[in-house]
């Protein structure tokens, strides 16, 4: 719930700052610094997406796993739409993720959060005192039925063949 109300709040950011400096330099004007962003936006995709793409095949070539390639590619896409979006804050934030300099800053950005969200769960008191193997001792395993899943090895039961028909003869 917080990302859509994060999502509301910057696109209704975008225009208003779009339509006030809209009333400042002309709507033909804006309207071609709109257009000019998006086929920039567009252009910048393509160059740099075939040049990480021809990376990341490089890197998987080299046994390597492309993870930064992969990335820059989600930056990219990302960069992209935000550009083809009408708004200048939307267009100064897709400009951001595609320069290197700032995706390699965003992507440092992120990474620390990850870790940081990691070491939480894990900090954090556990609510079940059953191991992730284990079953959960809450639960009858009384029935044959509910023990089948937590057991190694074949599972005993009937089946029908569809092809019977053609052995009977």
């Amino acid at each position: 719930m917080p990302i859509v109300i994060f999502i509301s709040l910057f696109t209704l950011l975008d225009f208003v700052i779009l339509f006030s400096i809209g009333s400042q330099i002309g709507l033909l004007m804006t309207l071609l610094l709109v257009l000019s962003t998006g086929f920039a936006g567009l252009h910048l995709i393509r160059k740099e997406g075939v040049a990480t793409l021809a990376r990341a095949r490089q890197r998987m070539q080299s046994g390597e796993l492309p993870s930064s390639e992969l990335f820059t590619g989600a930056a990219l896409i990302f960069g992209g739409a935000l550009l083809m979006a009408p708004g200048f804050l939307s267009d100064a934030l897709g400009l951001a993720c595609l320069v290197p300099s700032a995706r390699q800053l965003l992507f440092k950005v992120l990474t620390w959060l990850g870790l940081k969200t990691v070491v939480d769960r894990q900090n954090a008191p556990h609510t079940s005192h059953t191991r992730p193997n284990q079953p959960n001792e809450q639960f009858d395993h009384s029935s044959k039925d509910s023990t089948a899943s937590s057991q190694e090895g074949p599972i005993e039961g009937d089946f029908i063949s569809r092809d019977d028909s053609s052995r009977r003869r």
